[in-house]
């Protein structure tokens, strides 16, 4: 039985707690995400596996806490808050802007010499050696409604068997329907996207990933 922490009881929601369980999973959501997203995930694992829902600041019962806005910071949280799990396996898995927060949260693992995950569940984003993630999170409203409606332009191109689909400059009602967050307001944190990532994973670690390019994606 793991001994809880403050910061382990703020950080982390157990819906179907499983003391009897062999390992656990933390599930790590995306930027507008939050820890009940996990639930169905939560009782469908149970009680083999107990999960472990991150809950973000701002979000849901941490509604009225400041946002943190880049992703040091937040892989520092997080890791404080389960590097105590020790009295059995822990796995990681993340998707979207969880997949580098689960990242991060490996390799300050394995810098404090702790025991690596038992594996690495990574979903929607690519590798950290794949380059750049681009910069439109950044932009302006104007910028982002045009990058939607390019990205929107492009999928329905691809389902019509020789399309090559319109320009999307020319539907502005189209894509007025996607201007929903001012760029003032959008929350989430500043990615490692723009730059080299610090190195590569930790060695020997069972990863499974899906959108996260081959150079980190091994499956065993």
């Amino acid at each position: 039985m793991h001994r809880a922490t403050a910061q382990f009881e703020k950080w982390v929601s157990v819906s179907h707690p499983a003391p009897l369980s062999s390992v656990r999973l933390a599930c790590l959501p995306y930027a507008g995400g939050s820890a009940s997203f996990f639930f169905p995930v939560s009782r469908a694992l149970h009680p083999s596996v107990e999960v472990l829902a991150l809950q973000h600041p701002g979000r849901q019962t941490r509604l009225h806490e400041p946002r943190i806005d880049n992703v040091p910071e937040f892989a520092d949280q997080i890791f404080a808050a389960l590097r105590h799990l020790d009295d059995k396996p822990l796995a990681l898995f993340g998707h979207s802007m969880g997949a580098v927060l689960a990242y991060e949260v490996a390799l300050r693992m394995q810098d404090a010499g702790l025991p690596a995950p038992v594996r690495l569940f990574a979903s929607g984003r690519r590798a950290p050696s794949r380059g750049a993630g681009g910069r439109v999170h950044t932009g302006s409203d104007a910028e982002l409604v045009s990058e939607l409606g390019v990205e929107r332009n492009q999928r329905d191109a691809a389902r019509r068997p020789g399309g090559a689909g319109d320009d999307p400059a020319g539907h502005p009602q189209r894509l007025h329907r996607h201007r929903t967050v001012p760029a003032r307001a959008r929350p989430t944190p500043r990615l490692p996207g723009d730059r080299a990532h610090r190195r590569q994973g930790p060695p020997g670690l069972p990863r499974r990933g899906r959108g996260m390019g081959r150079a980190h994606h091994r499956d065993e």
